[in-house]
């Protein structure tokens, strides 16, 4: 599951509740968050996981004024190691304050890697995003191991851009891309029902906005891999609606089931 908190933005107070309600009944293996808020040796992510359990992950703080923390997170039921923020790149190709948090999460099945992000979010800015989206890729191809028979990476995060542009594009083969022999499955075309649109109108944070629904958010399994391991079967939306007439955040969550070597074998 990936889902951009919203930082403490609006009334971030009352969103809590209703944000703990939607992961407790997806109940995620992996939860992969953005815009995560820090605070007093605390963080959005570590009271989610006292509530639901599980293991976290948080990258540094990149908040520019100090005070409150702004991060990307993972929630893993399983203990995560190999934890590691790497800096992408500014429109200047200078470290910025967006990150790609990465981990490894130790499964039943074995070390899985996940991966978390949030790119530049300006309409204009594709060139930014496919630079960051490129340093991702990088990222993501130091922590696979051998493609063919080792646990595919999995990613998610809010990458503001939609599925035919050219940074989501160049990640799923549509385009050039960087690395020779990787590219990644977007869940919700294997699997996924409709639009999908995660910033969307019917949203009240979103009023006044000048952008139209938008697939914003995405969970990727990187290719190519063992097949069927790591496939999508089925993807959803979450957070979607208000809980007790509260919306949780401006973006709705994208929720994937993939294949694990178990399902594999049967």
């Amino acid at each position: 599951m990936t889902w951009n908190l919203w930082w403490r933005f609006g009334p971030w107070e009352e969103r809590q509740a209703p944000i703990a309600a939607v992961v407790a009944e997806q109940d995620p293996d992996i939860l992969l968050l953005q815009e995560v808020w820090g605070a007093d040796g605390s963080s959005a992510a570590h009271v989610l996981a006292d509530a639901v359990g599980g293991y976290v992950a948080l990258s540094e703080d990149t908040s520019p004024a100090g005070g409150v923390g702004f991060h990307n997170a993972i929630i893993s039921r399983w203990p995560l190691v190999d934890v590691a923020s790497h800096a992408l790149p500014d429109g200047r190709g200078d470290p910025s304050h967006r990150r790609v948090l990465a981990a490894t999460s130790l499964t039943p099945w074995g070390p899985w890697p996940v991966l978390t992000t949030h790119l530049e979010y300006r309409f204009h800015q594709s060139a930014v995003r496919t630079a960051q989206a490129t340093r991702m890729l990088a990222v993501v191809a130091e922590r696979r191991g051998t493609p063919e028979t080792d646990l595919p990476p999995i990613i998610g995060g809010d990458f503001n851009a939609v599925p035919d542009s050219d940074e989501i594009r160049m990640l799923t083969g549509r385009g050039p891309g960087p690395i020779d022999g990787l590219v990644l499955s977007d869940s919700w075309e294997h699997a996924g029902d409709g639009p999908g649109a995660t910033w969307r109108s019917d949203n009240p944070y979103q009023e006044g906005t000048t952008w139209p629904n938008r697939r914003l958010d995405y969970v990727f399994v990187s290719w190519p891999r063992p097949k069927p391991v790591g496939n999508p079967v089925s993807v959803h939306l979450a957070g979607d609606h208000p809980v007790d007439g509260v919306w949780p955040s401006d973006h709705a969550a994208v929720v994937a089931d993939l294949v694990t070597p178990d399902l594999a074998a049967l």
